[in-house]
């Protein structure tokens, strides 16, 4: 096998960033925040996917959000974190006094900026209300943002304001190694290589898993519950392997290697499938899937705010909880057991996601018309205020029932992160990728070649233009040469050489550049030229 066959199957599956929903983080999901005239111009809806132009030329391998979430981290094949969204506590890892970090200008995170060895890398996130956690290459568990009830597994304090390490350990006191996180809103789980589940940060409605809530009653007739900084195992389920879990609001839901399905925390709305709202301090396993069909125990969980998800072994989808907001699944009548959905029977569900008040779901769909297979972004929920399901500018917000996503179709989407009031996308950049609209819309690109500086009009070289800035390049100005426009996606030395740019800074700083090289002589003029062979 040659050198770049071994390469490409090191390489994980990647894709570009997608967005849709809101982008005025610090307003989002707050009562009485509106957004005025000039905010709405710069911080807008945006009511269908939009390649987001600053991730644009980042090979993503995933998304990471949540329900109760107005922030995101996104992480590319080279382990680096992007972070971007609402700043509440210092959520992104940096001082409180800086409200959102724009997504047009994501933070770049790598392990070794926190002081991880120069080869450690990022493998997973998760995000709460206001902290976040992520997970380095090594095992090691960072966290940053609001602490007041040590959801940052670190000793109480208003927060933590850069990523800071947590310590965890065993009953042993061996150290155990982190693969997958996931966070609440004022707590915090992570899953270990051996397949443990240890918890932190409030216990008030159970979801620490640790049999006991600590309910007491302190001055002023109100109630405190226990706060545990320390991450600390699970219990019932230590003898058990588990492989993926995810937090709601105050639950979990916990899927192990033999495909059982557990529950613990907040019962309110039947969220945990058990038939009542009682709260479960202990994990508890899910009747529905215990077998003895294996095809019908679980593959797939998925937690959202006051619903629960599990995709079974044949791929069929199954949803317990109060998911909409009138009729069956709502707050008056919701799902008090796991129920499949008759809408999406046929569909063999590969992933799933829920966000604030959206469901999302993948499925293979029939294949285009040379035999290659597509995937199918299925939607639906309601109250989608924002534009979180992304149906399209001239189609409802919101849908009662799961729907076909038009303006996904024939866009090979491999993953979905869907938050609050904002829902991402990683998308190979295959099909209708180019056709999406991109975001910002507009950002002033130069209106000449950034190289010679010369608009030589219909009639001269031909002109390529850079996915991400807009900024127009002659063919023969570019170093090599080119003879032709270049199929697939094309991006400028300078955004080559900066991912994750913002493009506004860098669509300013070429603009500077083409009317320099236009306001210099040419070389018919008898003037001096130079010719600028790329922007390093």
């Amino acid at each position: 096998m040659s050198a770049s066959a071994n390469e490409d199957a090191a390489t994980p599956e990647w894709g570009r960033v997608l967005i849709c929903g809101g982008t005025d983080w610090s307003k989002l999901g707050r009562k009485g925040a509106k957004q005025d005239a000039a905010s709405g111009e710069s911080k807008p809806d945006l009511l269908e996917p939009h390649i987001l132009r600053s991730l644009s030329n980042i090979k993503a391998t995933s998304a990471h959000t949540s329900a109760h979430a107005c922030h995101c981290v996104v992480l590319d094949v080279d382990g680096v974190a992007w972070l971007f969204g609402r700043n509440g506590s210092c959520a992104l890892g940096v001082p409180i006094t800086v409200d959102a970090i724009s997504e047009n200008a994501p933070r770049r995170l790598t392990a070794p900026d926190l002081g991880a060895a120069a080869t450690t890398t990022f493998v997973d996130a998760a995000c709460g209300r206001n902290h976040t956690l992520l997970v380095s290459s090594d095992g090691q568990l960072w966290s940053a943002g609001i602490n007041t009830l040590g959801q940052c597994g670190h000793p109480v304090s208003p927060d933590v304001p850069t990523f800071k390490s947590v310590n965890i350990v065993s009953e042993s006191g061996a150290k155990e190694r982190i693969v997958k996180a996931t966070a609440g809103i004022t707590f915090s789980a992570v899953l270990t290589d051996s397949g443990k589940v240890f918890t932190f940060g409030s216990g008030e409605k159970g979801q620490l898993g640790n049999g006991k809530t600590g309910e007491r009653i302190i001055t002023g007739n109100k109630l405190a519950f226990d706060i545990v900084t320390q991450p600390t195992q699970v219990d019932g389920i230590d003898n058990k392997k588990i492989v993926q879990i995810s937090a709601g609001q105050q639950h979990c839901i916990a899927l192990d290697a033999t495909g059982l399905v557990y529950v613990w925390g907040y019962g309110g709305y039947c969220r945990l499938g058990l038939g009542t709202q009682a709260d479960e301090l202990r994990p508890k396993m899910v009747p529905n899937f215990t077998g003895p069909n294996e095809q019908m125990m679980g593959a797939f969980v998925a937690a959202g705010p006051s619903n629960s998800v599990v995709v079974d072994r044949q791929g069929m989808y199954w949803m317990t909880g109060k998911w909409k907001n009138s009729g069956e699944g709502s707050s008056g009548s919701p799902y008090s057991s796991f129920r499949y959905m008759q809408d999406i029977m046929a569909c063999k569900v590969t992933k799933a996601s829920c966000g604030g008040v959206t469901h999302w779901l993948l499925t293979p769909d029939d294949d285009d018309e040379n035999g290659n297979p597509r995937i199918m972004t299925v939607a639906w929920g309601q109250n989608a205020a924002n534009g979180e399901l992304g149906l399209g500018p001239d189609e409802p917000k919101s849908a009662t029932k799961p729907t076909r996503h038009v303006p996904l179709v024939d866009v090979a989407v491999i993953d979905i992160a869907a938050g609050q009031n904002t829902t991402l996308f990683i998308a190979k950049p295959v099909g209708k990728y180019a056709d999406l609209p991109r975001h910002p819309i507009d950002v002033d690109p130069p209106e000449t070649c950034i190289e010679c500086g010369q608009d030589q009009g219909d009639d001269g070289d031909e002109v390529l233009e850079c996915e991400k800035c807009d900024a127009p390049y002659h063919l023969a100005c570019l170093t090599p040469p080119l003879e032709s426009i270049p199929e697939g996606e094309w991006f400028c030395p300078d955004c080559e050489e900066n991912p994750g740019a913002s493009v506004g800074a860098a669509a300013k700083k070429l603009k500077s550049k083409s009317l320099k090289r236009k306001a210099e002589p040419s070389p018919k003029a008898g003037g001096p030229y130079l010719l600028f062979p790329g922007l390093h």
